[in-house]
């Protein structure tokens, strides 16, 4: 297990899609130790390259793909949720340590969190919205 702490020369933030929660810690480094759960990211996503992307969207957008590792501790959801979760810890966590970048991310909406969860089941019905058959006779 990792244990995340923050020091000068490291950020760590959290993220979260539907029920997906990531916490991301940003080292400088050689940027080829990209760590999910203790696996490389490939591994861990299943070498799925939309997953991949959409993760790395922040890094690729500053240009810092050979200069930080990362650890990556991510729980709950699917694999696309916590992909997406990853994303927006990772776009937080480039702030924290650069601010300067804030407005790169905001832009394109990296630095918001997609608020869009299951709707709840209401009583009466057989899921959030969906009826019983209606018999008119």
């Amino acid at each position: 297990m990792i244990k995340i702490t923050k020091t000068i020369s490291q950020s760590t933030q959290s993220g979260g899609r539907k029920t997906a929660k990531a916490r991301v810690q940003l080292l400088p480094g050689t940027g080829t130790k990209v760590m999910v759960n203790g696996k490389q990211a490939s591994d861990y996503f299943q070498n799925n390259a939309v997953y991949l992307q959409n993760m790395f969207t922040p890094r690729d957008l500053v240009k810092t793909e050979t200069k930080y590792d990362v650890h990556i501790l991510v729980e709950g959801g699917g694999l696309s949720a916590q992909a997406q979760a990853v994303k927006l810890a990772l776009s937080k966590a480039f702030v924290d340590f650069f601010p300067e970048y804030r407005k790169v991310f905001k832009k394109p909406g990296l630095l918001t969190r997609d608020a869009r969860i299951k709707e709840r089941r209401k009583y009466g019905l057989k899921k959030a919205r969906k009826a019983p058959q209606f018999s008119k006779r």
